[in-house]
């Protein structure tokens, strides 16, 4: 009988132990589920490598991983859309946040876009464009290109492109919509000023050569020099254009920058530096976070004396390094501008290589005229204003030209 107790009192003692052993591992149990299922959200996300960086910052990233998760458990396309891609977009909009219609992520397509643009060989419609006044605008169209030929014009503002609407694009992203294959077509459906009415454009895209330079007499005794582009090679093909003048021994100038989009800083650096006396500013350059400006200053040599009788064209296509050359010659009391006011673009954007295949546009200084003047605050105002309408295109007229021609032989 004492022998029967001990072994029931053995096998309940066992049975104690093992219970207690049960709920150890099911506590345990409980414990590691709801430490796994609570884990940061950057744990659970074990495709996309380097998730953690070296950076300090107070901003909490569990947000945005757990929208990462949440996007690739219930989208329905989450299948379709790679993990690369979906850091594409990430980036892409961490720089829309910003606000600045140039701070733009290039991903690897659109990145080689952009390295077509700025070698100055593309296949599309041949039109500069940018955001003005939060609304997506023709900063102008390139001369002889099909964006010229079809009539689009400074300051169109494109409402949409085939069927997607533009509200919220950036300038780069309508870019992509609007390029393709020769001999393909895009609708353009622009709004112009004094027009109540948007009308559609369709533009055949072609291979586009950015044009540059061309050189004329007017009435002769006014050399003008129509100056479309700051591109790699506008400073040589600027100074040859110079010398024609010059051994043409006429006194009366014009430089006509009216749809000119800019390009190149140094190239307006370059250029002002043969009218204006060196050691003199040419423009001011303010970046975040810096106290003084940068000063670019005439290089020289100054080529021309006072008897020199100089109007420089411009109108809202005029942006950029267009804006830093007028701005420069008007304020040193060089020029005399006659137009109309010119687009407003003087941001600096550099490009910074993000992977071998994808790069970010970043907008890191802003430009100022010699007298301080913000070139994005609203563009450069010219002396003598000359409104260019429909009806002088139409009608083949130019009175902005015909009024400098008229300013220069009355001096």
């Amino acid at each position: 009988m004492e022998k029967m107790n001990r072994k029931k009192i053995f096998w309940r003692n066992i049975g104690y132990v093992v219970f207690s052993l049960l709920i150890v591992i099911l506590l345990l149990g409980v414990g590691i589920y709801l430490g796994y299922s609570n884990r940061p959200e950057i744990d659970k996300v074990t495709s996309v490598i380097n998730k953690n960086s070296i950076m300090e910052s107070s901003a909490d990233f569990n947000s945005f991983w757990k929208a990462w998760n949440i996007l690739n458990e219930k989208s329905i396309y989450a299948k379709d859309t790679g993990d690369q891609d979906r850091v594409w977009g990430a980036i892409a909009g961490l720089a829309s946040s910003f606000g600045d219609p140039y701070t733009v992520f290039f991903p690897p397509e659109e990145s080689e876009s952009f390295n077509e643009e700025i070698r100055g060989t593309f296949e599309g419609i041949g039109a500069e464009i940018g955001v003005k006044d939060d609304v997506l605008t023709i900063v102008s169209p390139l001369k002889n290109t099909p964006a010229w030929n079809s009539g689009l014009k400074a300051g169109d503002q494109i409402i949409k492109i085939n069927d997607v609407n533009t509200s919220g694009l950036t300038s780069d992203g309508a870019i992509d919509l609007i390029r393709g294959p020769e001999g393909t077509s895009v609708d353009l459906i622009i709004k112009r000023e004094n027009e109540t009415e948007p009308r559609t454009i369709t533009v055949t895209r072609e291979e586009i050569q950015i044009p540059t330079i061309e050189t004329e007499i007017k009435e002769d005794q006014v050399f003008v020099i129509s100056f479309y582009s700051f591109s790699e090679n506008s400073v040589s093909l600027f100074r040859d254009a110079l010398i024609e003048f010059i051994k043409s021994k006429k006194d009366k100038l014009i430089i006509d920058l009216r749809g000119n989009p800019g390009g190149y800083l140094e190239s307006a650096v370059n250029i002002a530096s043969w009218f204006i006396d060196e050691g003199e500013t040419v423009l001011k350059e303010t970046f975040a976070g810096e106290g003084k400006p940068k000063i670019y200053r005439s290089r020289g040599p100054r080529l021309f004396n006072d008897n020199l009788s100089l109007v420089v064209l411009v109108d809202g296509g005029s942006a950029s390094a267009s804006e830093i050359l007028a701005g420069a010659l008007k304020e040193h009391g060089l020029a005399t501008l006659i137009g109309t006011k010119t687009f407003g673009k003087g941001s600096v954007q550099e490009l910074v290589k993000i992977t071998e295949e994808t790069a970010l546009k970043v907008t890191v200084a802003n430009w100022l005229t010699p007298n301080g003047i913000s070139i994005s605050d609203g563009g450069l105002t010219p002396d003598i204003e000359v409104p260019y309408t429909r009806k002088d295109a139409e009608e083949k007229r130019d009175p902005q030209m015909d009024k400098a021609i008229l300013f220069l032989l009355s001096k």
